[in-house]
Formats: structure tokens, sequence, C-alpha cells
């Protein structure tokens, strides 16, 4: 396994030790509102699943037996000084095709006590503790616009693995454009549609490239769920999954594909489309996605960072954030 070597605690008035589940969970969640600014709605409901679980042991049960998705924090370290926690480093488990995969989340240190290495001595410590527990490797992500916690993993000998912009919008956050007349459409500008079931070849494979393989742990997206088919439909039905598609073309030529998926964590868009589409003809399908979805009170969309920015920012979406994930093997 990886040797993951401990600095000195630099913060003499303080100590590092596991966390306590049912003792720590709502004072950690109280660092984390403190610390990470502007929340979303999907961070909030997790912030307050982390109090409940606290206050609530059956529901502590309910939470570790969840095979999917991101779970509550069984484990980890805080960083208690004057009689407080200051500091916190979880990690979190996933379950996905029958193999656990460890995140390293919510490391933060209260605004009092930061520069003194805290951070830096509870993200070792978690790291030895992971590798002791036989794991192959440990995901983490960062805010691109936190040098300082890149440097700090990339010292640590985390390596870069993707870079994801989530956008979003909100209901009535912005005016949409009226559709245009289909009698009234000049030639030769894109036209969105529902997606066709001869266009899923071409969905697939840009999904597959657009949105990895080694990330879809952490999204537990099937892309089964968009292929046409009777059993498919069925299947939908069965679960009353609240599928929407669109397609938009342009001289007869497939320029993108949109999904938008339901779960059971967030619901978020999903942008498949040529590398060089115009950004007129993504525009107007997510314009089109937002007219249908209009009843959702926010949606969100995640896609490679730098990618049809131009186009999301065009419909009407505004920048979230962008996230670094990084990756270290713990075998030697």
């Amino acid at each position: 396994m990886t040797s993951v070597p401990l600095t000195a605690e630099q913060s003499t008035d303080g100590h590092s030790r596991p966390l306590n589940i049912l003792r720590d969970l709502p004072r950690v969640a109280d660092l984390m509102e403190l610390c990470f600014d502007n929340i979303d709605n999907e961070g909030k409901a997790y912030i307050q699943q982390m109090r409940r679980t606290g206050r609530d042991a059956s529901f502590l049960l309910k939470a570790r037996n969840s095979l999917v998705g991101p779970s509550i924090p069984f484990s980890g370290f805080v960083w208690e000084q004057d009689k407080r926690i200051v500091g916190n480093a979880s990690l979190v488990n996933f379950l996905y095709k029958g193999r656990r995969i460890y995140l390293i989340a919510n490391v933060a240190t209260h605004p009092d006590y930061r520069r003194r290495g805290i951070a830096t001595s509870l993200t070792k410590k978690i790291m030895q503790h992971a590798c002791r527990r036989g794991v192959q490797a440990i995901w983490l992500h960062v805010r691109a616009d936190n040098p300082g916690a890149l440097k700090l993993y990339s010292d640590l000998g985390f390596e870069e693995r993707a870079r994801r912009t989530t956008w979003m919008i909100r209901k009535n956050s912005s005016t949409l454009p009226p559709p245009l007349d289909r009698s009234d459409r000049p030639d030769g500008l894109p036209t969105v549609t529902r997606r066709h079931p001869r266009f899923w070849p071409q969905q697939l494979a840009w999904l597959k490239k657009l949105h990895p393989e080694e990330l879809n742990w952490y999204w537990h997206v099937s892309w089964r769920n968009l292929q046409p088919g009777l059993w498919n439909w069925a299947y939908r039905t069965f679960i009353e999954m609240d599928l929407h598609q669109w397609a938009v073309q342009k001289d007869d030529q497939l320029q993108g594909t949109l999904a938008w998926i339901p779960s059971s964590r967030s619901s978020l868009l999903w942008l498949a489309c040529d590398p060089d589409a115009s950004t007129e003809s993504i525009t107007r399908m997510l314009q089109q996605a937002r007219r249908d979805l209009s009843y959702r009170q926010y949606i969100k969309l995640e896609h490679p960072a730098g990618l049809q920015d131009e186009a999301i920012r065009a419909a009407g979406f505004d920048f979230y954030r962008t996230l670094i994930w990084m990756h270290m093997d713990c075998a030697t």
C-alpha cells in the first residue's frame, strides 16, 4: 500500500480523532455550512440529512444500508480545539458494479483556525485510513477556484482526471424567447424535436465520450434507460420515470441530443453533441428543454469544462462551479 507520511500536528492546542457519527455529525454539518459558500439545494438537503442522522439512530441504520448515491460519511477524522470541532475530513464509500469506491469529502477548517496545517493533517490521516482498508484507489474533487486546496492534494499525490462544470437555472430566473412557429421558421435554422430512436447509436457514442465511465460510480446513471425499445418503455412506465429527450438537427444533420433523467439524488440534464455543433443549435435545444421543464424549481446541467459554454450561457443557464476530479492509487 502507498505510505502516507504524517507530519507533526502544527496546532499545539488541538488534536485529531476519529469521527463519532452520532455525536459529531450535527457539528460537522454546522462546520460545512459555515465553510462552504453558495450551497445548492442538493447540498442543503445533504447537510440536513447529516443533522437528522446524528439525532435519529433508526435513520442512521437506514442510511448505512443505502447502496447507491452519496451517503452519510460513516468514517473520517475531526479536529477538536477549544472544546469544539474546527476541522473535518470525511470518507464516503460508494458501491458500483460490485466494488467499493472511496471519496474524500467535506474537508473543511473553521475560518478562525486556518493556516495551521489542520486540513493537511486530517487529509493525510484519512488517506492512511483508506489505504489500510485495502482499497485500490481514492478519489476527491476540489473547486477549480481553490488553488490552495488543489496544491495540497497535488502535493499529496493526487492527479487530475477530469474537469466538470455544473450549470444551473432556477424557475423564472430569465426570460425565454417564444418558440418559432414552423410556418415562420427560416431555412437553415436548427430544428428541435423529440429524440428519434434512429439517433440512439450516435447519442450513446457522444455520451460515452463526454461523460467518462470512470466517474459513473458518482453519477450512478445508466445510459440504457435512454435506449429506445418496448422493454425500456415498459420499464420506465412501471417505475414512473419522467424521462424527457430532445434532439437538434441543422441541414438534416444531427447536431446533438439532450436527456433529462430524474433520480433519487438529483435531476440532471445530460448534453451529448457533435464537437463541431453550432452554438445556435445547442442553445435552441436547451431553451426547448427549459420550456418543457418549466414546472421544475431548478434545472442542473453538468458538462466537461470549457465545452459549449457559450451555448449553455446563451440558453439562460448560470455558472455554478467547476470541479476538478482527482485520483490516487493506493496499491504500490
